[in-house]
């Protein structure tokens, strides 16, 4: 078992047993502790309430010292969000300098982190993202333009289908 297998395991052992509010994870493939789904429900008070966003976290073979990879696998409409899923904050960014100077090294990824701090950090970003480096220009331009306009149609169809897949 590699410190990395090891680290993982721990880290789904203790959300299983002290499950944390918000959402839930579990093994994709029990023969694969590196894919995990993810399940986040919409904020309260949010655009994305009511609604639960299937997700999948890869975690690289020598975590913590690098950031898994998450992709929303439902449909989700976020300036945060590339349209192919790919969730885009700074958290999941590798670790050290941005060579765009858009980050600070201690916002992108460092190996205390957890999939708790993550979550947390997904779940604030639903609740309010970060327009000024978009993953989904056309999310991002409606939100700032018309939050709660086109942008709120469109996230309220994605909080429908969640709901209707869900359950499948």
């Amino acid at each position: 078992v590699t410190e990395s297998t090891d680290s993982v395991w721990k880290t789904l052992n203790k959300l299983n047993k002290n499950p944390v509010e918000g959402f839930s994870a579990g093994l994709i493939d029990d023969d694969d502790i590196y894919k995990w789904e993810v399940v986040i429900i919409g904020p309260q008070d949010t655009l994305f309430e009511g609604g639960f966003f299937k997700a999948y976290l890869t975690f690289p073979y020598d975590y913590p010292l690098r950031p898994p990879k998450m992709k929303f696998i439902t449909e989700i409409w976020h300036p945060n969000v590339a349209k192919n899923g790919d969730v885009c904050i700074s958290i999941l960014h590798e670790p050290g300098e941005d060579k765009f100077g858009y980050e600070k090294p201690e916002e992108r990824w460092l190996p205390i982190h957890t999939v708790e701090t993550i979550m947390i950090s997904v779940i604030s970003m639903l609740a309010d993202p970060n327009s000024d480096s978009p993953a989904n220009v056309d999310a991002a331009k409606e939100w700032r333009e018309d939050p709660n306009g086109e942008f709120k149609r469109k996230v309220a169809r994605c909080v429908r289908k969640s709901q209707e897949m869900a359950f499948d």
